[in-house]
């Protein structure tokens, strides 16, 4: 409704009406993520860091210890755009990592206002729930694949990094065998927590 507005020379007017604001899009009530599922997200989060300063460190030139034709073939690609894509590759690899953190935090049930055009909009559980459940399946494959042959067959190379480098190497790359099956756990109780309250 219009109010009455009284100007310089004394004379009413109806003030326009204003349009009612909007309320801001809360998050939706849903139970918190327990203790378990937070730390399991932090730790998927934080899996991809070691192996992607690894990463950047060989892109940037520091040796790692390959040697002969391995040497040779991985040093064609850096430095320069070997250099872009280690580095690249890496904050792409931990970009998504982080992700992790959404089905934890608020920003998980409502989009953060800052994002362009998305901002401020509920999330739809079953958006975040398939893209997640798709990565674990992805990872875990790729973890148990490399845990179960792939770095074996990769050390037993003569060219590849042995003895301090290798181990280095390793334990850059290990956690990442985390990754899916952290990423898998969060995600089904995302789903737990969330799809009840969209039903």
């Amino acid at each position: 409704m219009s109010k009455l507005v009284i100007n310089a020379r004394g004379t009413a007017r109806r003030a326009p009406a204003t349009a009612p604001a909007t309320a801001p899009v809360t998050a939706p009530v849903v139970p918190p993520a327990p203790r378990w599922a937070r730390i399991a997200a932090r730790s998927a989060a934080l899996s991809a860091v070691p192996s992607g300063l690894w990463r950047i460190a060989f892109g940037c030139g520091v040796p790692v210890g390959f040697s002969g034709a391995t040497a040779a073939a991985y040093g064609a690609h850096q430095p320069g755009w070997g250099t872009v894509y280690c580095v690249v590759l890496s904050l792409l690899a931990e970009a998504l990592a982080f992700l992790t953190l959404g089905l934890v935090r608020p920003w998980g049930l409502v989009v953060p206002r800052w994002v362009p055009l998305l901002g401020g909009r509920r999330v739809r559980p079953l958006a975040a729930i398939g893209p997640a459940l798709l990565g674990s399946a992805i990872l875990t494959n790729l973890g148990a694949a490399a845990l179960f042959g792939g770095w074996a067959r990769n050390l037993a190379e003569p060219d590849s990094p042995q003895g301090f480098a290798g181990v280095v190497m390793t334990l850059a790359y290990l956690p990442l065998v985390a990754w899916g099956p952290l990423l898998g756990a969060v995600a089904i109780d995302y789903a737990r927590r969330t799809l009840r309250w969209s039903s």
